[in-house]
């Protein structure tokens, strides 16, 4: 290896050192005070930043609808409900389900294989893609992580820095803590955020006051209220998902 080859090396090692260093600087500076949040209440979150600004982008009026209550003012139904449709092994896991995972490998397997055998692939050859771990495999602490602090894009950087924020809050926050937060910020429809502005909103009550049925009700439109579990736009698929969560809640473990 002559002189020039070998500077050329020496000088792209140094350059991808840098980077390595500005990202490590990069993510010391601006990585979340987790700890803050054993105490102190997030005063707005990625999620609802974001849906004020599509709101403004159309030309709108951003809403927001939030009322913050503590965990034991929340209905042990509507805890038990959000458990076992988000994440029946929450007590246990330390903030990452395997078991979840894997299901959701093997189902992106079998979808990705349907797929093809639907398009005339030839199988033989075929190489089954990365699953997309829809939510089935995302725990709570994981859509908290993503909620509060990350955007919506899809990407393994942000996967990783999720994964990072979810073992700091698991590290740093009580189980009941994190249930607690995730009650409060996630998103119920348009503008409604948190359970209890959710309760009021559906049935006119206080969320200390939900019965299982509506308990069960909204937490099966939390994957999408928007859109896909929508009510309105799509009562039967929210009426089987209800029942399902329903069969679910007496075997989930509360923290």
């Amino acid at each position: 290896m002559n002189v020039k080859i070998r500077r050329i090396f020496k000088y792209t090692f140094f350059i991808l050192v840098g980077i390595f260093l500005g990202w490590i600087i990069f993510e010391y500076i601006t990585f979340p005070n987790v700890s803050r949040l054993r105490e102190q209440n997030p005063e707005t979150t990625s999620m609802i930043e974001a849906r004020i600004r599509e709101a403004v982008a159309r030309g709108e009026q951003p809403k927001r609808v939030q009322s913050w209550v503590a965990l034991d003012k929340i209905s042990t139904n509507m805890q038990r409900a959000v458990l076992a449709g988000e994440d029946a092994n929450f007590v246990t896991h330390n903030g990452f389900d395997y078991q979840a995972i894997q299901r959701a490998w093997e189902e992106a397997q079998r979808e990705a294989a349907k797929e093809a055998k639907e398009e005339g692939d030839d199988q033989s050859s075929w190489i089954p893609p990365m699953p997309s771990f829809k939510r089935g495999a995302s725990t709570i602490s994981q859509q908290l992580a993503k909620n509060l602090f990350l955007s919506s894009e899809k990407s393994f950087f942000r996967k990783g820095r999720e994964a990072v924020l979810t073992y700091f809050l698991e590290r740093n926050l009580s189980k009941r803590r994190i249930l607690e937060i995730y009650l409060n910020v996630i998103e119920w429809g348009d503008g409604i955020y948190g359970v209890e502005a959710a309760s009021q909103y559906y049935f006119k009550k206080p969320a200390a006051n939900l019965t299982q049925r509506e308990a069960a009700f909204l937490s099966a439109i939390i994957p999408n209220p928007n859109t896909v579990f929508n009510p309105q736009k799509n009562p039967r698929r929210v009426a089987r998902r209800q029942r399902i969560i329903l069969r679910g809640m007496p075997h989930v473990k509360l923290p």
